[in-house]
């Protein structure tokens, strides 16, 4: 459990969590995050000493218990409470916002499997994006995640505004080539990006093998720019300024200064990046 995420509303329904899975005949044990690292570190210590693994917190909670997970060797089940300020992964799979609803899911439900991406040895579980609006999840101070929730995202991202720039950036995928100048673009496995940018439920599929590449062109008059926008509101990529397609791996080209985003950490910039899709890598209650 992430004590300091969201609003820290979970907090005050702990004991009510741990009695939901008392009553249910499991034996629990909890463990809080103190600092960065410790999620993946007790689910890669514990997951082959129990039965199930539930993590109470944000994406970047749930991102760091997947790759314990995965790197214990053992398909342990995981369930998800989601308690950050966004949710992006919890929104996509329509897991209840309710804390204590969330509890009685998990012990109710039954495991789904579920992909999960290796970005150049780290783990993600929904999204790896740069570019536009991309920083605002670890650049947002967390007092005012928790006092403005997803308002924040919005507002820091809208500061960024001035500085964007187009970046030059190069992918190879099984269907070709596609390499330009983007002012956004995202490797997925989810509807809901940055708490902004949904995809249609259409088109994704979370356990297909597959990632959606989204690329964003920089546009070039105004007329550009509504044609992007009603296009990404509508949720027809259609769009001359975008590149929309499905691979199972990546390999990616960019300039070793352009940061990316994991899951809403940061990730340092290198020359090239190697992006694969572990197909049904984790198993989650649904």
């Amino acid at each position: 459990m992430n004590p300091c995420s969201g609003t820290k509303k979970a907090n005050k329904y702990l004991t009510d969590i741990v009695n939901i899975f008392t009553v249910n005949d499991y034996v629990s044990t909890v463990l809080t995050t103190t600092k960065r690292g410790d999620g993946r570190i007790y689910a890669k210590n514990y997951a082959k000493k129990v039965d199930l693994i539930v993590c109470i917190g944000g994406d970047g909670t749930f991102n760091e218990v997947v790759s314990g997970v995965i790197q214990s060797g053992v398909r342990v089940p995981i369930g998800y409470i989601p308690a950050g300020s966004t949710n992006d992964f919890a929104n996509s799979l329509h897991l209840s916002k309710g804390i204590v609803k969330a509890a009685h899911d998990i012990v109710q439900g039954e495991p789904v499997s579920l992909d999960i991406g290796n970005f150049n040895g780290r783990n993600f579980s929904y999204v790896a994006s740069f570019g536009a609006f991309t920083k605002t999840s670890y650049a947002t101070p967390q007092n005012v995640k928790n006092a403005l929730g997803h308002l924040a995202y919005i507002l820091e991202g809208i500061k960024d505004i001035p500085s964007i720039r187009p970046l030059a950036v190069r992918f190879e995928t099984p269907h070709g080539v596609v390499e330009g100048k983007y002012i956004f673009g995202a490797v997925s496995n989810s509807t809901s990006v940055g708490g902004v940018l949904t995809l249609s439920p259409e088109v994704v599929d979370m356990n297909d093998g597959m990632f959606e590449l989204l690329l964003i062109k920089s546009p070039a008059n105004a007329i550009e720019l509504n044609e992007i926008v009603l296009a990404l509101t509508r949720q027809k990529y259609d769009c001359s300024a975008i590149t929309f397609l499905a691979a199972s791996n990546i390999e990616i080209t960019a300039s070793p200064d352009m940061d990316w985003t994991l899951d809403g950490e940061r990730m340092p910039g290198s020359n090239h990046f190697h992006v694969e899709n572990l197909k049904s890598a984790i198993r989650l209650i649904m």
